[in-house]
This record gives C-alpha cells, structure tokens and sequence, in this order.
C-alpha cells in the first residue's frame, strides 16, 4: 500500500520524540529520488531516508549503506548549503496529508540564525522535496512544477509555498458517529462497500477500505466497522504490521489486517522505520540497478539479437555448402565427356562413373558457355563452396562464443549490486572491442577497480566470487594459488569462485557453502539444486585468444548445490 496519512500519523509519532533536536551532519543523493540525511540525535547516529521516487514514496529510518555518484547532483550541493549543522526543531505533518515538514534552525554564512523548513510530500506521482526559507519562500525543489499562471501551486524558486488544496471529500476523523453513517448512507448502494467508503471519505488508502467492508461484512454493519476505526486512530492505537504472502511482503499497515484469511500472514514488526526498510529496500534496489542499468542491458542486448541474426545467417550458408562435393562431380563428368558435350546445348547425358552401375544421368548446361566453360564454371562454384565452408566454420565458431559471452555479460548486469560494478561491466566491454571507447575517456577519471566479493566459510575458509568476466579471469589466472579449490556452476554462465586451500582440501561443509555461492552466483539462481564442477585452480587453463571469462578445465568433479541468499549473506565477510 502506499503511505496513507493515517501511516505517516503513526510513522510522525514515532520518529518526532528520535529526531526532535537532532543535528544534520551530512546530506545525500545517492540516487535521482533519493536523500539521505546524517544525524545526531540524543541515541547516537542515524541516518533518516527520504524517497520521493513514484510507488516508493517514504520517510523512515534506515541502517542500509547507498553508493553515492562521483558528482553530487544540484540540488544535493544546494542541501548541503543549507541545511549541514542544521537544528531538527519538530517534525509535523499538516492535517490529514501525505506530507511531513521537518521545521529547522540553520546558520547562514554571516553565522545569523534562520528558520527553514523541508517539505516532504509523499503523494505517490506527485511526490516532491521542497526547501523554503523562513518567509515561506521556496528556496528549491527536488522536483520544479510549473502549472500555468493560473494554478494553485507552482513549485518553483521564488514562489510562495502552499499546502496542498483540501480534498472535497469530508475527513472521515473530524465527523460524529451520526456524521458517519449519513455519509455512508448517501454514498451509492449498488457499488461494494469498500468503494462507497472511497467516494465518501478523504484520507482512506484502498487497503483499510477493504479492511473496513470485510470486517463489516463479518460484523453486519459498515457504519460501525467505520466508527471503530475512526476512535482507534484518534487514540492513537497503531501498531507496525507486515502482511507475508508465502513468506513475502505483500503489503503494510498500522493496525492488523484481516481480509486476506489464511492466505497471508499479518505479522508485527519493532518500529514503523523496521516495516518500511523492510517493505521496500529490495524493491528500491533492485529498480534503481534497473534504471542504472538500463543503458548498458540495452546496448548489450541490441547486440546479443545482432550476433544471433548473424548466426542463423551464417548457419544458413554454410549449409548451403554442404552440396559442393556434387559441383566437382559435375565438373569432373563434363570434361570427362567433352567429345559428346555440343555448343549450345542445354543438357548433357552420359554416365556417372562416380555411382554403382555408372547409370546415365542428364546434366544441365549453360548455352551460352562452351563444355570447357561450363566444366570451370562447376569447378569455381566447387572451390568457392570450399572456401565459403572454412571461411564460415571459423565464423560461426567467433559468433558462437561472442553470443555466449554477450549472455554472460547479460547474467552479470542481471545480478550486479552497484553502480560501480555497472560500470566495472562497461570498461570490460569497452576492452574487449564488444563497445566503441567514450569520446574524451582519456581524460575521465578512472575509478578504482572493486576487488572481488568476499566470504568466510564456517570452517574459515576464505572463499572469493568474481564480480565480471575480467574479474573472473584474474581471479583464476592470476590470484589463485595452484593448489587452491576453483568452482563453477555447470554448463550454465556465473562467478568463478576460489576456496582458499592453499595445500589441504577443505572439510565437506566448507564445499557445500563455495558451491552453494557458486550456484547463487550464476543463472541458477532462481532454480534449485544445481551441479556445481569443482577441481585445483592448477587445472583450469585459458584458451589462446578467448573472450574474458572463458576457460577450460580438466580432473575436476561435481557436487549438487541449491542456491540459498541467506547463507550468502551469512558468510559475507
């Protein structure tokens, strides 16, 4: 569900008495939508998320460690300006909105005092972070909205900021018992009771509409599902809950939810800051690696369906070769029966010496060419069939490992974590001439290559996990001792991956783990038990001019793994 005001009344509860006082000690962007604010609050550091991003619009606490671009965008810097060493005065969240206003003391560059204010409005595609000044004045936005000089609110610099227009809608909080019921009685009586509710009230999210009619629809009666509810929120009532579906947030809320039956799970969480990073923090990463990645998946691709293209055209020539044996017979049979061949003839019958029997056969000539000239052409055709047939068995094979090596890059932008390893993926594809090298990218700041992932098993092994196909190359070929333990998902794209052996073998549940991250760390992913090839990295050899990640290895053996994340982050080191 998104995050109803109702939510954010209980969200506002529990982190005003946190944050009340607090100081801004850094902010940041790490993504388009996304700030994160560094506090310094009576319980020690905190970090306080703010996402304006569309179906992700939240404010909470958070533990979760962001990647930061290189260059800080504008408006971060403008932040930064403003409100680092600034007083966090109250948190407040105007009546019935999705909205919250952290009021703040700040210094200007004279040292003066000065009020500020950021506003935080979480309301879904219009979500927006604006900084107004002490007058009112909006200083800057996440997001500049200019209606037309005849709206309500022109989100702009200069401009006076406004509240969001009241809804039409009564708030179903402010009314009477008697208020409620003759609200729901005028709404229409032929749509389900959640919709009536919608039509009649403000501030109600899909959600606890639907909770309201199906606890009427058990109790009998709307009205008082509605008025129960209603002095639940006035008392403040709220408790942090997580809706699982086979084990799966499927939704949130602050008061328990019943609709779904036995179908889901309604489960409590610590804090409202829990339930949220909770909700949506594998959700927000997994859709800001999207959108970081989506360039370079295109890109690759585009070119994956080229080579395939190219393949089944190659393939359809080379088997249009597979004749050629027959064009030298032709030839061979011409010149062996000139003396019957005449000029200007269109066929010629004589025996096939090459079959059993030496039956007559009718071949076709070219009138237009003498016999000698049609036994050259048969022979040209022969040797260009010849060269065509070794010329694209070569090419083939160059497609054949491209196209699998453009799908390993594919299953690498697939399970990439960070922005770096995106772009560790791209310098990877720039050096293997599979990409053209950015205009000016000499003078681009190079950045310092990420190393590979690193675990510690239970018996306290470490175990490595390449990030990219160079990275698996150097990792093999070149940081491995020989006598360590080297594994790979079977006949399947994914990470190499080294047990630090040095000359003992490691005990079985050390293999099981190494193998298990093998398996997680390849497009076996989301599968089940996986064969996992394991041998001496002493075995593991590269073929002269391969592609980045290709190797080839011998005396290796297999061991089933299923791919398991929370082992993954069990052993993280």
């Amino acid at each position: 569900m998104p995050l109803d005001a109702v939510c954010l009344t209980a969200l506002v509860d529990e982190l005003a008495p946190q944050l009340e006082g607090a100081h801004i000690d850094k902010v940041q962007q790490p993504a388009r939508d996304l700030l994160l604010l560094s506090l310094y609050t009576r319980q020690g550091s905190r970090k306080l998320l703010i996402s304006a991003g569309v179906g992700m619009a939240r404010l909470h606490l958070t533990s979760e460690r962001f990647e930061n671009p290189d260059t800080p965008p504008m408006f971060c810097m403008l932040l930064r300006k403003h409100l680092v060493g600034a007083r966090i005065d109250a948190l407040t969240q105007p009546e019935n909105e999705r909205m919250v206003i952290l009021e703040l003391t700040a210094r200007d560059e004279l040292g003066v005092e000065t009020k500020k204010r950021l506003a935080v409005e979480l309301m879904g595609r219009s979500s927006n972070v604006v900084l107004v000044d002490g007058e009112g004045v909006i200083i800057d936005c996440l997001r500049r909205a200019d209606f037309g000089e005849e709206a309500y609110r022109r989100l702009l610099p200069g401009m006076l900021y406004r509240l969001p227009p009241k809804p039409a809608k009564p708030n179903l909080l402010e009314l009477s018992g008697e208020q409620l019921r003759a609200a729901i009685g005028a709404a229409a009586t032929d749509k389900p009771g959640d919709k009536r509710l919608m039509d009649a009230f403000s501030g109600l999210s899909p959600l606890i509409a639907r909770e309201l009619a199906s606890r009427a629809e058990r109790g009998g009666d709307l009205a008082a599902a509605v008025e129960a509810y209603a002095e639940s929120v006035r008392a403040r009532e709220f408790t942090p809950v997580m809706v699982l579906e086979d084990g799966q947030p499927r939704d949130f809320s602050f008061m328990r939810i019943t609709q779904y039956g036995a179908a889901a799970a309604c489960e409590p969480r610590g804090s409202f800051s829990d339930l949220l990073e909770e909700f949506y923090a594998g959700r927000e990463r997994a859709e800001r690696m999207r959108r970081i990645s989506h360039d370079t998946v295109k890109t690759v691709r585009t070119l994956r369906d080229r080579q395939a293209r190219k393949l089944g055209q190659q393939r359809a020539e080379l088997a249009r070769t597979a004749d050629r044996e027959e064009l030298r017979r032709r030839g061979d049979l011409i010149t062996a029966n000139l003396w019957r061949a005449e000029k200007g003839a269109r066929t010629l019958v004589c025996e096939d010496y090459y079959a059993e029997g030496c039956p007559e056969v009718e071949i076709a000539l070219d009138p237009m060419k003498t016999p000698q000239q049609n036994a050259a052409a048969a022979y040209k055709e022969y040797k260009k069939a010849v060269a065509a047939e070794q010329h694209l068995t070569k090419l083939i094979a160059e497609g054949e490992a491209m196209l699998d090596y453009l799908e390993s890059v594919l299953d690498l932008l697939a399970r990439a974590s960070s922005e770096k390893e995106i772009a560790e993926l791209r310098r990877e594809l720039t050096a293997s001439g599979v990409l053209r090298a950015p205009k000016g990218g000499g003078k681009e700041r190079r950045a310092k290559p990420l190393g590979p992932m690193r675990f510690v098993s239970s018996g306290g092994y470490e175990i490595l996990v390449g990030r990219s196909n160079a990275q698996n190359d150097e990792l093999t070929l070149k940081t491995a001792r020989r006598s360590d333990i080297w594994l790979h998902v079977q006949k399947s794209h994914g990470s190499h991956v080294i047990i630090r052996a040095e000359d003992s073998l490691p005990d079985a549940r050390t293999m099981e783990e190494a193998a298990s991250l093998a398996a997680y760390f390849s497009e076996a992913r989301d599968s089940g038990k996986t064969p996992v090839d394991w041998t001496r990295a002493r075995n593991v050899k590269k073929p002269t001019g391969a592609l980045p990640g290709k190797v080839i290895y011998t005396n290796y053996e297999t061991i089933l793994a299923a791919p398991d994340e929370a082992l993954t982050q069990t052993l993280k080191a």
